[in-house]
């Protein structure tokens, strides 16, 4: 018997039968898609991180996380031509609305929107769209894909343990919490019926990476364009192309003058009281 992710209470007889039925009920399985926030898988990556001076030191290299009071993180927290576990692919240029409207972003820990799980927030959360090189990022795939990078200033006192992670260069995967906008079902399959979904695959499957997960199902849904809510550090993730691909600690360079010194003086102003007699 054949199942589908999407429709978990019902199995079928054949795979015809199966991309048939999802392809007459893809409007319910978009809305579903659309109504609920995903959650992105992470990869396994073991660059270097770079300290305050630019020189770079490796992963598991320990230093003195009491000199160290805020960081600056950048991490990937999605990659574009890859087939994720949730049965999806992000097309190039589904991030560049969002990445460009969303002024406050929210770094989290282990998607947990809770006040002692936040390691940055607000302002101090940035997002780009950047292309990168996979072997840059830790994979052996030819080419490039469009990354959404995400840029925290990380104070210590809001999660030090988190902090610490970061510092020890123990956060290798991240997860994307976003919303659909817009997605395609494509399907391979030359029956008349699953004309425009063929039409679909035909379009973006070349540009995928990982295609032989992709063969061995036999659709995907094609994502045009996504709203990042959040972007989380986790164990594990959906799409193994997030890393944390630098850590480094923000010098304070502001001149502090002595506190009585830099307080002027307050001059008490002149009182003129009139008594009625």
């Amino acid at each position: 018997m054949i199942t589908l992710k999407e429709i978990s209470n019902k199995t079928f007889s054949s795979n015809d039968e199966a991309l048939k039925f999802l392809i007459e009920n893809k409007k319910i399985v978009i809305a579903n898609k659309s109504s609920v926030t995903k959650r992105c898988d992470g990869i396994s990556f073991y660059g270097n991180l770079s300290n305050e001076k630019g020189e770079t030191f490796k992963a598991d290299s320990s230093i003195d996380i009491s000199s160290v009071n805020q960081i600056k993180i950048v991490a990937i927290g999605n990659t574009c031509n890859y087939y994720d576990s949730h049965g999806d692919v992000s097309i190039n240029g589904s991030w560049n609305r969002t990445s460009k409207n969303t002024k406050e972003g929210l770094h989290l820990q282990e998607h947990k929107c809770q006040f002692d799980h936040i390691i940055a927030e607000g302002p101090d959360v940035k997002y780009a769209v950047e292309i990168k090189a996979w072997k840059e990022i830790g994979y052996e795939y030819e080419g490039s894909t469009e990354c959404l990078v995400q840029y925290s200033i990380a104070d210590k006192e809001d999660n030090p343990y988190m902090f610490k992670k970061y510092i020890q260069g123990k956060v290798k995967q991240h997860s994307a919490g976003l919303r659909y906008v817009k997605m395609e079902l494509c399907v391979n399959n030359n029956a008349d019926w699953a004309k425009e979904e063929k039409e679909n695959w035909d379009k973006y499957y070349p540009s995928i990476v990982n295609k032989d997960d992709v063969d061995e199902r036999g659709y995907f849904w094609a994502i045009l364009e996504q709203k990042i809510i959040e972007v989380s550090a986790v164990p594990r993730g959906s799409n193994p192309a997030t890393p944390t691909t630098s850590v480094e600690p923000v010098v304070d360079t502001s001149t502090k003058e002595d506190p009585a010194e830099a307080t002027p003086t307050s001059v008490p102003k002149k009182l003129n009281v009139f008594i009625k007699i």
